[in-house]
């Protein structure tokens, strides 16, 4: 299985649990490694034929600014579904970095897969 990787999307969202942190956007990280086959697209070399990363971006960026929520944990299971069902995406692993959750410089996070790799 190949893999189509997004690294450093950077996407405000309102999200946590404490009532100052559901008043305003805050930057969350997103890390992404999404599996699909590259062959088609390597021979036509047609973005028809390649998972565009550029709506993936977008269709991220959009699902966050509908959504609230409290939970990283929430949000990436969100974001996996809606990768999985819309893009036919059998397989991925999300990096989902929340900056100074808990005090400045520190980090907090979910790494989650969902699918199946697909040799």
């Amino acid at each position: 299985m190949d893999i189509v990787f997004i690294r450093g999307l950077r996407i405000d969202a309102i999200i946590g649990i404490h009532d100052w942190e559901k008043k305003q956007r805050r930057p969350l990280l997103l890390d992404l490694e999404l599996g699909c086959d590259i062959r088609r697209a390597a021979a036509t070399d047609q973005i028809s034929d390649a998972l565009d990363y550029a709506a993936v971006t977008e269709r991220l960026m959009q699902l966050v600014a509908d959504n609230r929520f409290e939970l990283v944990e929430t949000l990436a299971e969100h974001c996996a579904a809606c990768l999985r069902e819309e893009f036919g995406i059998p397989w991925l692993r999300l990096t989902l970095n929340k900056p100074d959750a808990v005090g400045a410089g520190v980090a907090v996070g979910v790494i989650i897969e969902r699918g199946e790799r697909i040799p």
